[in-house]
């Protein structure tokens, strides 16, 4: 705990099982009161290594998406009472050791969300990041922030923390069940008025740590520019979009998936 907080750590898994390892011995098991590992539908050894681990463990029988694995996550994490929930990617990609500063911006109510950025302090590059994922994660954040009015130093982080109210409050349940699921989170807390603080995040790209080809880039870079259009179609009274909507779907208020196994 901190400061009196619940906090869970989540990590939405895919074919995790080479890095899985790695990334949960180095969260800082003082202050995380629970790990909730949702494995969507790996062809690995990633479930039951969760279970050795000692993580509790949801298993969807279907593959589902990133963004529909991070729904599935946040269900988790409230169900488990978190007030404060951070999601890491359990590729070992983002150091576990950053949990502690990143749950503590939130538990102690500085800040609703908190982002572990890989572009301050210029770390991407000498983390091995590709130039070609380098150069259009600069170039979308710069349109995003001058479409949305922010000063983010990226939207595409994998290491995050949210405040309860945050889940509880944000129509995550409208999102995408792809990857643009993140990019969308941070539009839908700039809309709603939340503050978002950042943090140095050293990075790490090695042959076994999870990324998405170009073809995939290309897709999510596409969906990026279309959110920040309709964020600023909304703000603008043009148009009408559900992610944007107060009254819209929550992943609170939906169950778990009629796919997923929970071990709890």
């Amino acid at each position: 705990m901190l400061n009196g907080r619940k906090v869970v750590v989540v990590m939405p898994a895919y074919n995790a099982a080479r890095t899985l390892r790695q990334t949960y011995d180095e969260l800082p098991k003082p202050v995380v009161d629970e790990v909730v590992v949702v494995d969507d539908a790996s062809g690995d050894e990633t479930a039951s290594l969760a279970r050795q681990l000692g993580a509790r463990v949801v298993t969807h029988e279907r593959n589902l998406g990133y963004g529909g694995n991070q729904k599935t996550c946040y269900r988790a994490a409230l169900a488990l009472d978190a007030d404060v929930v951070v999601m890491i990617h359990p590729d070992y990609q983002y150091s576990p050791r950053l949990v502690t500063a990143l749950a503590a911006m939130v538990a102690f109510d500085e800040y609703d969300v908190a982002l572990g950025s890989r572009i301050l302090c210029g770390g991407a590059r000498t983390g091995g990041m590709p130039l070609y994922k380098y150069v259009s994660n600069r170039a979308l954040t710069a349109f995003e922030n001058l479409l949305v009015g922010a000063r983010l130093s990226e939207y595409h982080t994998g290491l995050r923390a949210y405040a309860r109210h945050v889940l509880e409050r944000l129509p995550l349940a409208a999102n995408s069940d792809d990857f643009v699921f993140d990019n969308q989170v941070l539009a839908q807390a700039i809309y709603f008025g939340l503050r978002i603080g950042e943090i140095s995040c050293p990075t790490r790209y090695f042959p076994e740590a999870s990324t998405i080809g170009f073809a995939r880039s290309v897709r999510y870079g596409l969906g990026v520019v279309a959110t920040a259009a309709a964020f600023r179609l909304q703000r603008w009274r043009i148009a009408r979009f559900a992610i944007f909507d107060p009254a819209g779907a929550k992943v609170g208020a939906a169950p778990l998936p009629a796919s997923a196994t929970t071990e709890f």
